[in-house]
């Protein structure tokens, strides 16, 4: 097996892992399908903006991550969690 692995190649090997994943898991910027790199859609079926870094605090930032990015989840349960955790929250 390790031999089949060596003769197709790492580039190879990534290219058909990519290729597996689920339709929704592929994100387009600028696509109007709700799973895009900028929104996600939470529990409750909102379309959220996901976490990004600004400047200064975006006026409708619920929290602000430990990484500098800011989030604007709706609710506190995985809030920051891929982003260090939450440093301060805003509501």
């Amino acid at each position: 097996m390790l031999a089949a692995i060596k003769s197709i190649g790492l580039a190879a090997l990534l290219a058909m892992a990519l290729a597996w994943q689920p339709a929704m898991a592929k994100r387009v910027a600028g696509s109007t399908n709700l799973a895009t790199e900028d929104s996600y859609i939470n529990h409750d079926g909102h379309k959220i903006r996901r976490p990004m870094h600004a400047g200064r605090k975006p006026a409708d930032a619920t929290a602000h991550c430990r990484d500098g990015s800011y989030s604007f989840s709706a609710h506190h349960r995985g809030t920051c969690s891929h982003h260090g955790g939450v440093a301060e929250w805003y509501r």
